[in-house]
Protein backbone atom coordinates (compact mmCIF):
# COMPACT_ATOMS: atom_id res chain seq x y z
CA UNK A 1 0.00 0.00 0.00
CA UNK A 2 3.09 2.34 0.80
CA UNK A 3 4.69 1.31 -2.19
CA UNK A 4 1.39 2.23 -4.27
CA UNK A 5 1.16 5.73 -2.92
CA UNK A 6 4.92 6.40 -3.09
CA UNK A 7 4.66 5.21 -7.05
CA UNK A 8 1.32 7.20 -7.47
CA UNK A 9 2.74 10.90 -5.84
CA UNK A 10 6.04 10.31 -7.73
CA UNK A 11 3.76 9.88 -11.15
CA UNK A 12 1.63 12.76 -10.54
CA UNK A 13 5.01 14.73 -9.72
CA UNK A 14 6.36 13.97 -12.71
CA UNK A 15 3.48 14.50 -14.78
CA UNK A 16 2.12 17.82 -13.38
CA UNK A 17 3.71 20.35 -14.86
CA UNK A 18 3.50 23.73 -13.11
CA UNK A 19 0.62 25.06 -13.08
CA UNK A 20 -1.03 23.10 -15.81
CA UNK A 21 -2.93 19.53 -14.89
CA UNK A 22 -2.40 16.38 -16.70
CA UNK A 23 -4.78 13.80 -17.40
CA UNK A 24 -4.26 9.82 -19.04
CA UNK A 25 -7.28 8.77 -21.25
CA UNK A 26 -7.34 5.55 -23.00
CA UNK A 27 -10.11 5.66 -25.80
CA UNK A 28 -8.87 2.70 -28.38
CA UNK A 29 -5.88 3.67 -30.90
CA UNK A 30 -3.70 6.61 -29.58
CA UNK A 31 -3.40 7.81 -32.51
CA UNK A 32 -6.90 9.10 -32.57
CA UNK A 33 -6.61 10.55 -29.34
CA UNK A 34 -3.62 12.02 -29.73
CA UNK A 35 -5.37 13.84 -32.96
CA UNK A 36 -8.15 14.74 -31.26
CA UNK A 37 -7.00 16.05 -28.13
CA UNK A 38 -4.29 18.19 -30.12
CA UNK A 39 -7.21 20.23 -31.59
CA UNK A 40 -8.94 21.27 -28.26
CA UNK A 41 -8.10 24.96 -26.80
CA UNK A 42 -6.49 24.99 -23.94
CA UNK A 43 -4.30 22.16 -24.57
CA UNK A 44 -0.85 21.87 -24.37
CA UNK A 45 0.60 18.63 -25.11
CA UNK A 46 -0.28 15.52 -25.72
CA UNK A 47 1.57 12.31 -25.89
CA UNK A 48 0.89 8.80 -26.70
CA UNK A 49 1.69 5.80 -23.66
CA UNK A 50 1.20 2.62 -22.47
CA UNK A 51 -0.83 2.89 -19.38
CA UNK A 52 -2.16 0.11 -16.48
CA UNK A 53 -0.93 -3.05 -17.36
CA UNK A 54 1.97 -5.11 -15.12
CA UNK A 55 4.83 -5.21 -18.19
CA UNK A 56 7.93 -2.50 -17.36
CA UNK A 57 8.77 -0.63 -20.30
CA UNK A 58 6.75 -2.28 -22.74
CA UNK A 59 7.28 -2.14 -26.55
CA UNK A 60 4.67 -1.86 -28.80
CA UNK A 61 4.39 -4.96 -30.44
CA UNK A 62 4.40 -6.70 -26.78
CA UNK A 63 0.84 -4.54 -25.80
CA UNK A 64 -0.78 -5.20 -28.97
CA UNK A 65 -0.49 -8.95 -27.99
CA UNK A 66 -2.74 -7.98 -25.17
CA UNK A 67 -0.28 -9.73 -22.65
CA UNK A 68 1.21 -6.93 -20.93
CA UNK A 69 -2.56 -5.81 -19.15
CA UNK A 70 -1.55 -2.54 -20.48
CA UNK A 71 -3.91 0.07 -22.68
CA UNK A 72 -3.28 2.79 -25.04
CA UNK A 73 -3.71 5.91 -23.69
CA UNK A 74 -3.27 9.86 -24.00
CA UNK A 75 -1.06 12.02 -21.23
CA UNK A 76 -2.71 15.40 -21.67
CA UNK A 77 -1.32 18.39 -20.51
CA UNK A 78 -3.54 21.53 -20.08
CA UNK A 79 -4.10 24.89 -18.94
CA UNK A 80 -7.33 24.79 -16.33
CA UNK A 81 -7.61 28.48 -17.27
CA UNK A 82 -8.53 27.66 -20.39
CA UNK A 83 -10.06 24.16 -20.02
CA UNK A 84 -11.00 22.35 -17.12
CA UNK A 85 -11.09 18.66 -16.85
CA UNK A 86 -14.73 18.12 -16.97
CA UNK A 87 -14.64 19.74 -20.12
CA UNK A 88 -11.58 17.46 -21.13
CA UNK A 89 -13.96 14.39 -20.00
CA UNK A 90 -16.97 15.67 -22.62
CA UNK A 91 -14.32 15.53 -25.44
CA UNK A 92 -13.75 12.00 -24.13
CA UNK A 93 -17.23 10.87 -23.82
CA UNK A 94 -18.17 11.96 -27.65
CA UNK A 95 -14.51 10.82 -29.20
CA UNK A 96 -15.33 7.28 -28.48
CA UNK A 97 -18.01 4.40 -27.82
CA UNK A 98 -17.52 4.01 -24.04
CA UNK A 99 -20.06 1.14 -23.90
CA UNK A 100 -18.07 -1.84 -26.12
CA UNK A 101 -15.91 -3.75 -23.99
CA UNK A 102 -11.98 -3.90 -25.04
CA UNK A 103 -13.06 -2.67 -28.18
CA UNK A 104 -13.26 0.61 -30.53
CA UNK A 105 -14.21 -0.41 -34.27
CA UNK A 106 -12.06 -2.82 -35.44
CA UNK A 107 -9.79 -2.44 -32.66
CA UNK A 108 -10.08 -5.84 -30.17
CA UNK A 109 -8.33 -6.07 -27.07
CA UNK A 110 -7.58 -5.00 -23.61
CA UNK A 111 -5.49 -2.82 -25.09
CA UNK A 112 -8.29 -0.47 -26.71
CA UNK A 113 -10.46 -0.39 -23.56
CA UNK A 114 -11.71 2.47 -22.42
CA UNK A 115 -10.21 4.04 -19.66
CA UNK A 116 -9.83 7.28 -17.19
CA UNK A 117 -6.43 7.20 -15.17
CA UNK A 118 -6.66 9.91 -12.27
CA UNK A 119 -3.66 11.32 -10.70
CA UNK A 120 -5.56 12.70 -7.58
CA UNK A 121 -8.82 12.31 -5.58
CA UNK A 122 -10.02 15.72 -7.16
CA UNK A 123 -9.94 13.69 -11.07
CA UNK A 124 -11.36 10.90 -9.54
CA UNK A 125 -13.99 12.87 -8.69
CA UNK A 126 -14.68 14.72 -11.14
CA UNK A 127 -14.52 11.27 -13.27
CA UNK A 128 -16.95 9.37 -11.86
CA UNK A 129 -19.35 11.87 -11.54
CA UNK A 130 -18.58 13.11 -15.35
CA UNK A 131 -19.16 9.18 -16.33
CA UNK A 132 -22.92 9.74 -14.81
CA UNK A 133 -23.68 12.40 -16.71
CA UNK A 134 -22.40 10.70 -20.05
CA UNK A 135 -24.15 7.22 -19.08
CA UNK A 136 -27.69 9.85 -19.56
CA UNK A 137 -26.72 9.85 -23.42
CA UNK A 138 -26.10 6.02 -24.03
CA UNK A 139 -28.62 3.32 -23.78
CA UNK A 140 -25.81 0.68 -23.37
CA UNK A 141 -23.86 0.76 -19.76
CA UNK A 142 -20.71 2.49 -20.00
CA UNK A 143 -17.84 0.29 -19.24
CA UNK A 144 -14.65 2.93 -18.95
CA UNK A 145 -12.52 1.85 -15.84
CA UNK A 146 -11.85 4.40 -13.40
CA UNK A 147 -8.34 4.04 -11.90
CA UNK A 148 -5.20 5.51 -10.19
CA UNK A 149 -2.57 5.65 -12.85
CA UNK A 150 0.22 3.50 -11.49
CA UNK A 151 3.02 2.26 -14.41
CA UNK A 152 3.02 4.50 -17.11
CA UNK A 153 5.70 4.62 -19.94
CA UNK A 154 5.47 6.62 -23.23
CA UNK A 155 5.22 5.07 -26.25
CA UNK A 156 7.65 5.27 -29.16
CA UNK A 157 8.49 7.80 -30.64
CA UNK A 158 7.07 6.93 -34.34
CA UNK A 159 3.46 6.95 -32.65
CA UNK A 160 3.75 10.05 -31.35
CA UNK A 161 1.89 13.30 -33.35
CA UNK A 162 1.14 10.20 -35.85
CA UNK A 163 -2.12 11.78 -37.87
CA UNK A 164 -0.31 15.14 -38.35
CA UNK A 165 3.07 13.72 -39.74
CA UNK A 166 0.73 10.54 -41.53
CA UNK A 167 -2.46 11.73 -43.16
CA UNK A 168 -2.08 10.14 -46.40
CA UNK A 169 -1.54 6.66 -44.47
CA UNK A 170 -5.02 4.63 -44.39
CA UNK A 171 -5.63 4.28 -40.99
CA UNK A 172 -5.53 7.54 -41.09
CA UNK A 173 -7.65 8.46 -43.88
CA UNK A 174 -10.04 5.91 -43.08
CA UNK A 175 -10.71 6.04 -39.15
CA UNK A 176 -8.60 9.65 -37.64
CA UNK A 177 -10.12 11.78 -40.13
CA UNK A 178 -13.84 11.07 -40.02
CA UNK A 179 -13.24 11.23 -36.52
CA UNK A 180 -12.08 14.87 -36.52
CA UNK A 181 -14.74 15.59 -38.83
CA UNK A 182 -17.52 14.08 -37.10
CA UNK A 183 -16.64 16.16 -33.81
CA UNK A 184 -15.44 19.10 -36.15
CA UNK A 185 -11.87 19.61 -35.22
CA UNK A 186 -9.96 18.95 -38.83
CA UNK A 187 -9.19 22.90 -38.84
CA UNK A 188 -8.68 23.08 -35.65
CA UNK A 189 -4.92 23.84 -35.45
CA UNK A 190 -2.12 24.26 -37.77
CA UNK A 191 -0.43 20.99 -37.96
CA UNK A 192 2.94 20.22 -39.12
CA UNK A 193 4.67 19.49 -42.26
CA UNK A 194 3.24 16.08 -43.85
CA UNK A 195 6.00 13.57 -43.92
CA UNK A 196 5.65 9.54 -44.32
CA UNK A 197 8.64 8.30 -42.17
CA UNK A 198 6.29 6.01 -39.60
CA UNK A 199 5.46 2.56 -40.37
CA UNK A 200 1.11 2.33 -40.03
CA UNK A 201 1.25 -0.87 -38.06
CA UNK A 202 -2.67 -1.16 -38.32
CA UNK A 203 -2.10 -1.88 -42.13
Amino acid sequence: MIKHIFLLIFLGAHLMSGENETIVLGAGCFWCVEAVYERIDGVISVEAAYAGGNTDKPTYKEVCSGETGHAEVAKITFDPEKVKTKNILEVFWKAHDPTTLNRQGADVGTQYRSAIFFLNDKQKITSEKSLREAQTHFNSPIVTEITPLEKYYPAEDYHQDYYNNNKNAPYCQFVIQPKLEKLNLVNQTQNPPLTQNAPDPHN
